[in-house]
């Protein structure tokens, strides 16, 4: 069974893609910028604002969904440079109590929206 997921609290997609999508006791999150849903327009700030932006996102879908970080199981950071790399750890690690998720970090080209940061993630529920 798939199941779109659509949350008002969390940014309308740019693009053909959904916010998130649950099949069966998995839930995937497409990647989240630091877009404010209320006005649809990025952040203005330091990474550190993007990435509190990024992870409320985030969490709002988790909560849509009857999830939460703590069934996270698999991120994947994009960022716009690696110099972000300690600025964002410590917002992401802030989500997360115990048990953290498998993650990889990357550094890309570019980002929608001229973000600096991006983040996806996989949760699953037993």
């Amino acid at each position: 069974m798939k199941k779109v997921i659509y949350s008002n609290q969390a940014p309308e997609p740019i693009g053909p893609y959904s916010q998130a999508i649950q099949a069966g006791n998995m839930l995937f999150v497409s990647g989240q910028i630091a877009i404010v849903p209320s006005k649809n327009e990025m952040i203005e700030g330091s990474i550190s604002d993007e990435a509190v932006q990024v992870m409320k996102n985030i969490e709002n879908l988790l909560i849509q969904s009857g999830y939460s970080f703590a069934d996270v199981v698999k991120t994947t950071i994009f960022l716009s440079d690696m110099k972000h790399f300690a600025a964002v750890n410590d917002v992401y690690s802030s989500s997360f109590k115990s048990e953290f998720p498998a993650r990889e970090t990357v550094a890309v080209l570019g980002l929608p929206k001229n973000a600096n940061v991006e983040i996806s993630v996989i949760a699953y529920k037993a």
